[in-house]
């Protein structure tokens, strides 16, 4: 009776001990920040040297694609003597930690939730420069990652409830309800959101499964069929309008040929994905921005599915609605 009891008891422990764990990271504050910010960790000696600028030069890398140079993330430095109450909440932490053995470690929900700290140790600045440089690809791409699904929670709040996607398209895509559907037809969509200094932008649409092929030519291919759908669906505000030698002027949307476009290879719902990112202009007219179009191979289907962010902000910074795009363009799911 008496190893009964005990089992009994130490059973409830046990169950009581897991409990507390999930109930202590139940009860993590929300974490804070603004979009594209990382907290830095370390002391004022190491952040005005060689460790500070390696840093700089990792989360400040340009953005591939924008107009103007833009850093990947704002930083703002924190001591570690400081390091407590608010400041610790912040989304994602870079800590560096001295006079320890070199490594790194990832790690969630450390003071808040969501929540991405990624801690750099070492014996000396070597060390700690070797490693971050090291490890820079994936610091950025983990901390990029946190960014995207951070963006579309929000944006989830208030998602859209628009039908005709899905039944044209046989896609679901989340976008917010600010979004407004400014062209469809029966194989494409162009929805786009008005912003303080412009508009940001989506073309989601099928080609078929032969309209693009892999080989040494496909980003020009790419680039043939955006020029194309400019030309077919977004038209300049000055289209159709008169010259003095009574002419036509015809504004559509082209690629930007002074810009050489980055074309890679990712995942988007699982599936094989075409990314190329570059600049856009409006023929005979003065407009332009950054986009990024993503053709995803839908074998199932036998189709492409090409759904392309672009934005029009003039005179400020892009980065935030272009990954606003990426965010919502990453959310498909194929039918």
């Amino acid at each position: 009776m008496r190893k009964i009891i005990f089992s009994a008891m130490a059973l409830i422990l046990l169950v009581s001990c897991g409990d507390k764990k999930t109930s202590d990271n139940s009860m993590l504050p929300d974490s804070s920040g603004n979009i594209s910010h990382v907290s830095v960790v370390l002391g004022n000696d190491l952040w005005d040297g060689s460790v500070g600028e390696a840093i700089r030069n990792i989360l400040g890398t340009p953005i591939y694609g924008l107009p103007q140079d833009e850093p990947m993330f704002s930083v703002s430095q924190i001591p570690a003597s400081v390091f407590s109450g608010f400041v610790t909440k912040n989304r994602t932490i870079l800590k560096i930690v001295p006079n320890k053995e070199a490594g790194i470690k990832y790690v969630d929900d450390v003071y808040a939730k969501p929540q991405k700290v990624i801690t750099v140790s070492g014996k000396t600045r070597e060390e700690i420069i070797s490693t971050l440089n090291a490890n820079a690809d994936k610091i950025i791409e983990t901390f990029r990652n946190v960014e995207l699904t951070e963006r579309l929670r929000q944006m989830s709040k208030s998602n859209h409830t628009h039908t005709s996607i899905e039944e044209k398209l046989g896609l679901t895509i989340d976008f917010p309800s600010i979004y407004r559907i400014a062209k469809e037809s029966d194989n494409f969509f162009w929805v786009r959101k008005e912003i303080t200094t412009g508009t940001n932008n989506l073309m989601i649409y099928t080609l078929p499964f032969d309209a693009i092929t892999r080989n040494d030519s496909v980003v020009n291919q790419i680039i043939k069929v955006r020029d194309s759908v400019g030309e077919l669906y977004i038209r300049g505000r000055q289209d159709g309008e008169l010259k003095a030698n009574g002419d036509k002027i015809e504004s559509y949307m082209i690629t930007e040929n002074a810009y050489t476009p980055f074309h890679g290879e990712t995942i988007v719902d699982n599936k094989p994905t075409l990314e190329t990112k570059g600049l856009w202009d409006l023929k005979a007219d003065f407009m332009g921005g950054p986009f990024i179009n993503y053709a995803i191979e839908d074998k199932i289907n036998k189709r492409w599915v090409v759904i392309e962010g672009f934005a029009f902000a003039p005179s400020v910074e892009k980065r935030n609605y272009m990954l606003e795009l990426e965010a919502i363009i990453r959310s498909v799911k194929i039918k």
